[in-house]
């Protein structure tokens, strides 16, 4: 059997809201800085960016998704463990600066929109979980040929 690949229109529409979630949320222009300084090898940040800024139209293979959201998974409980100091971080921008207010907001509402996107990742999860399933037929499904994808649940519901 050859590479799954997925190309449910649900699956197409979650990845592309987890993208404009990471972007607007996670990764805008006040939280990126900070976030570029935390122990995260290049190798989990270009799984990150694949998941992330990726084009619908693309064929999406089941065994990069799965790595993507592995990655994902290591992404939020990273960043968890290193809130206070992305808080401090992205805090001590210039108090009279006019993007002041938003640079509060962004911050504020980190772990809330953190946690958004978690969540976004795991439901993505189960949702490939299920169809590799149903496809599986037989077959082992891909994502049991996978051990490391054994604590994505622990790793994303913290």
């Amino acid at each position: 059997m050859g590479v799954m690949q997925v190309s449910d229109a649900s699956i197409v529409r979650l990845i592309e809201r987890i993208g404009e979630h990471y972007r607007s949320n996670i990764s805008n222009r006040y939280i990126r800085p900070a976030l570029l300084q935390l122990p995260f090898d290049n190798q989990s940040w270009d799984l990150m960016e694949d998941l992330t800024e990726k084009p619908p139209a693309q064929a999406l293979h089941l065994d990069e998704l799965y790595r993507e959201i592995m990655a994902a998974a290591h992404f939020v409980s990273v960043v968890r463990r290193e809130l206070p100091s992305i808080r401090s971080r992205v805090g001590r921008g210039d108090p009279s600066s006019p993007d002041r207010v938003l640079r509060e907001m962004a911050v504020n509402n980190f772990a809330s929109n953190l946690q958004v996107f978690a969540d976004l990742v795991n439901e993505l999860f189960v949702k490939l979980v299920e169809i590799d399933k149903a496809e599986a037929k037989g077959h082992m499904p891909v994502h049991a040929k996978m051990p490391e994808l054994g604590n994505i649940g622990r790793l994303l519901i913290g």
